[in-house]
């Protein structure tokens, strides 16, 4: 018998206050829906509606995890969703999660390990693209991390690589192609100068993405941070440094939340 005939035979027999038996089955509905929500492993408590919520399913990030915790979350994940994305994967870990998981596929410059249900190639569920700029061949792994994580989001990424503002006439070449895009992410360090030069240039939204690299006064990232915060181009946004997921997540927002003009 189910929680929900006895509690009906109650009702039926005068034992139970049909007020009453209205709380005990709207509590043991909220009951069952979060444990078909969550799944919990112990060290870990997945959520598996968060693409019902937000539209992406929960991403594994990799970096304190040991290989038995990304491999239990990994493959969890995997049987409920059709994609799943685990960033900040050194190379050790990825061996593990690519061996034990069939076609999972490590991508080494991003340090990220995606599988799709439906093959190696992440489908394209949005059209247009999104176009991650990178200012210098130092910032590539976490514009990749840029770019595998919108393609993930199921929108096609263009990348636009070593166009920084030491060689702007780089940058000038690929004008077209940039502001093509739907939506865009700079990424740079040294003094982040690249995100302003592009908001200058274009109409469509930017995300900035400060990154660590460069000299002593970079402070880690914090000068370019800085630099993007008080960019005195409109229309950019401002994630944390390194943040090259955050940066491709947002920009991937903004495509699959915007309609095609006219």
């Amino acid at each position: 018998m189910t929680d929900l005939e006895h509690i009906l035979k109650l009702v039926q027999s005068g034992a139970l206050d049909p007020a009453e038996a209205g709380k005990q089955i709207t509590a043991a509905m909220h009951s069952r829906a979060g444990a078909e929500q969550e799944l919990n492993l112990g060290f870990a408590q997945l959520d598996l509606q968060r693409e019902t919520r937000t539209g992406c399913p929960e991403v594994i990030f990799g970096e304190g995890k040991t290989v038995e915790q990304l491999l239990a979350i990994f493959q969890k994940l995997s049987e409920h969703s059709d994609r799943v994305l685990a960033t900040r994967i050194d190379t050790d870990k990825a061996a593990a999660l690519t061996g034990a998981v069939n076609g999972a596929v490590y991508h080494t410059a991003a340090r990220a390990v995606t599988w799709y249900r439906s093959g190696s190639q992440p489908p394209v569920l949005h059209e247009g693209y999104v176009a991650v700029v990178c200012a210098g061949t130092s910032d590539l792994p976490v514009a990749e991390e840029a770019a595998v994580t919108a393609e993930y989001m199921g929108v096609r990424a263009e990348r636009i690589y070593d166009v920084g503002v030491a060689g702007i006439h780089r940058l000038f070449r690929r004008l077209e192609l940039i502001r093509g895009a739907n939506s865009i992410v700079v990424v740079a360090g040294m003094e982040g100068a690249l995100a302003s030069v592009v908001g200058g240039l274009v109409s469509k939204p930017i995300v900035a993405v400060p990154t660590s690299i460069g000299y002593g006064a970079n402070f880690g990232g914090l000068a370019p941070l800085l630099s993007m915060l008080n960019s005195c181009s409109p229309g950019v946004a401002v994630v944390n440094i390194d943040n090259g997921f955050g940066g491709g997540y947002y920009a991937s927002m903004i495509r699959s939340n915007t309609h095609e003009r006219g």
